[in-house]
């Protein structure tokens, strides 16, 4: 079965619901299943349950389809994002324009060319859809 991704913070921002409506109209046409991530950071105290993580995507998005909601907690968002998404082998993972632009700084320290969708795509034989 097609795996999408889909990193969100929280609590769900408009950009993040935004992001959220492209992957689940995705997963939709996939007939895919879709994971819902978060990511807690180790240094911010305020972390998430899975819990209220699904309540919060479950009133704000309507007839979901088959969704599996992960939090994680990490040092990096990033790192832990492309862990995840390494983890599940996705096939597809939805990105807000934000965490695009962060990513690229990222990946700008690595090597030299910031397409990040490129980059995501080669380290993880993933479609990237940008939002």
């Amino acid at each position: 079965m097609t795996q999408v991704v889909v990193p969100v913070r929280y609590p769900l921002t408009k950009h993040s619901k935004a992001t959220l409506r492209e992957a689940v109209e995705i997963a939709r046409e996939e007939d895919a299943s879709l994971t819902v991530l978060h990511v807690n950071l180790y240094h911010n105290s305020k972390g998430i349950s899975r819990g209220e993580l699904k309540r919060a995507v479950e009133a704000a998005i309507d007839d979901l389809p088959q969704v599996r909601y992960v939090v994680r907690t990490g040092l990096l968002v990033e790192e832990t994002i492309l862990n995840e998404v390494a983890d599940q082998r996705a096939d597809v993972v939805v990105i807000g324009r934000k965490q695009a632009s962060r990513w690229r700084k990222m990946v700008r320290r690595l090597i030299d060319d910031p397409d990040i969708e490129r980059f995501l795509q080669e380290e993880l034989d993933a479609k990237v859809v940008t939002v």
